[in-house]
């Protein structure tokens, strides 16, 4: 029986390992984890957010401190109008309230920014006539603002966006019980 001649096909050459497309596969995925999770562990600890307080079991008891403030505030029907001047630098305070009320000498205006502690303002407003409080006034960064405007035993609350309006208008609102 005849033989045929079969074409012989050459072997190829290896080829070495780093010119195999799949070993890149498989070594890049895993690669790729690793590399996330070093980013995301070095954003953790380089970005803090500030957002936890490290006291939180002593801020819960305030809690009801705080409300009986404002408690004390709707019980005065204490109200204010605000002017804030940020180009003049200069807030004005114009107290209200219902008679049998004695006004401090001195109040604290705190802005507290809704997301950035580091934009927090705490100001102190000196009284001028019976019922007119002015004070310094910073620049504000832009965004949200809680305001508390307070004594020792009252504090009225509001919120503004700076920048923005320049008049805020805050009343006591009792809290409920």
């Amino acid at each position: 029986m005849p033989q045929f001649d079969r074409p012989q096909r050459e072997n190829p050459q290896p080829t070495a390992w780093y010119r195999q497309p799949l070993v890149w596969l498989v070594v890049l995925i895993p690669a790729s984890a690793v590399i996330m999770g070093v980013f995301a562990i070095s954003l953790s600890f380089l970005s803090y957010d500030g957002l936890v307080v490290d006291d939180y079991y002593k801020r819960g008891l305030e809690i009801n401190r705080e409300l009986a403030r404002d408690k004390a505030a709707a019980s005065y029907a204490l109200a204010a109008t605000l002017d804030l001047d940020s180009g003049a630098g200069i807030a004005a305070a114009r107290l209200q309230w219902k008679e049998g009320f004695d006004p401090p000498e001195a109040l604290r205006f705190n802005l507290y920014h809704a997301t950035r502690s580091g934009f927090d303002a705490h100001l102190s407003l000196q009284r001028l006539t019976r019922n007119k409080y002015t004070g310094q006034f910073p620049i504000l960064s832009p965004g949200d603002y809680h305001l508390q405007l307070e004594a020792d035993d009252w504090r009225l609350t509001g919120t503004i966006t700076a920048p923005g309006d320049g008049r805020v208008e805050l009343t006591a609102q009792p809290s409920p019980s």
